[in-house]
């Protein structure tokens, strides 16, 4: 097999490069998504989106030197990571369209809180005094973001919180039971689930056959399939490039580097996403919101800071 596709051992560079290119690559997909969800059903952009991306990821896995199967060696662990990351996506998605897109990035990067978490409660690693400092400082860096009161809650804000804990889970098994998978497959994998969730919650919601005003309600999760333009399917490739380069990215960096070193780099999500949020949707947060999603990082940061 060849071994240009497969990761072997750690590589600190290839590890930071990788996870900064996935989560910029992410991050515009995230607010494309954003963008045009008044326009699509979720399902159908995830039906549409590896619709493209599956064909791509089979001629790219192929047309390489050696041969190479779909199949990864660990199927249990690889589908459980792949149905890890698509309700992942279901979750922060869902949240997108009734939650600023920064606000969202702020929720969703409480993930290092969780990696270290996990790490500690399935691979043995210590949390400690520094550990559980990160939590307070995360978990008071949430309430800043979101601010939540009970006269005008928005239980979306708490959907990147779930999408959080669903990505740090599969993290860590990318890190320890998926770590000798090949990248590409990997990405294979977790685009065809996506596809498959997106045909069968397609299928549910046409036997359901919800009511006008329900489907009105919730048009983002059971509206109908919108038109296919020429631009709605130059958006859908580039959705599949963005989930193609971060999907592949994310294995690479989680196989290459220990978690406690790629964590905090994943913070540029945060960055890139509030960059994404003024130029896009005028999103400017103001300072009670900078100061919660500065602690997050700072939290993240701590989290996963590696003991001297």
């Amino acid at each position: 097999m060849s071994q240009t596709l497969r990761i072997n051992g750690d590589n600190i560079r290839l590890a930071i490069f990788a996870i900064i290119c996935g989560v910029l690559a992410l991050s515009l997909g995230d607010a494309m998504i954003k963008q045009f969800s008044g326009e699509f059903a979720l399902w159908q952009i995830f039906v549409l989106r590896s619709l493209i991306s599956v064909p791509v990821l089979i001629i790219i896995i192929k047309t390489r030197r050696g041969f190479v199967s779909l199949l990864p060696v660990h199927m249990g662990w690889t589908l459980l990571r792949s149905l890890m990351l698509t309700f992942q996506w279901v979750a922060y998605y869902i949240a997108l369209p009734h939650v600023e897109l920064s606000i969202a990035a702020a929720g969703f990067y409480t993930l290092p809180l969780f990696i270290a978490l996990f790490a500690a409660l399935f691979v043995g690693e210590k949390v400690g005094v520094r550990g559980w400092i990160a939590v307070f400082l995360g978990f008071g860096g949430v309430l800043l973001v979101l601010r939540p009161r009970a006269d005008d809650f928005n239980a979306y804000a708490l959907l990147p919180l779930v999408a959080a804990v669903l990505y740090a889970a599969a993290m860590v098994l990318t890190r320890t039971k998926c770590r000798g998978e090949i990248p590409l497959v990997l990405s294979f994998s977790l685009n065809l689930t996506m596809f498959v969730i997106g045909l069968m919650a397609t299928a549910l919601i046409w036997l359901w056959a919800p009511s006008d005003n329900f489907i009105e309600t919730y048009r983002y999760l059971l509206g109908n399939w919108s038109f296919m333009g020429i631009q709605e399917w130059m958006m859908m490739g580039g959705l599949a490039i963005a989930i193609i380069i971060g999907s592949i990215a994310a294995a690479i960096a989680y196989q290459a580097g220990p978690s406690s070193v790629v964590a905090p780099y994943d913070f540029f999500y945060v960055g890139f996403a509030t960059v994404w949020g003024i130029l896009f949707f005028d999103e400017i947060p103001d300072a009670i919101t900078a100061t919660g999603m500065g602690l997050i990082v700072a939290a993240g940061v701590l989290s996963v800071k590696r003991k001297t």
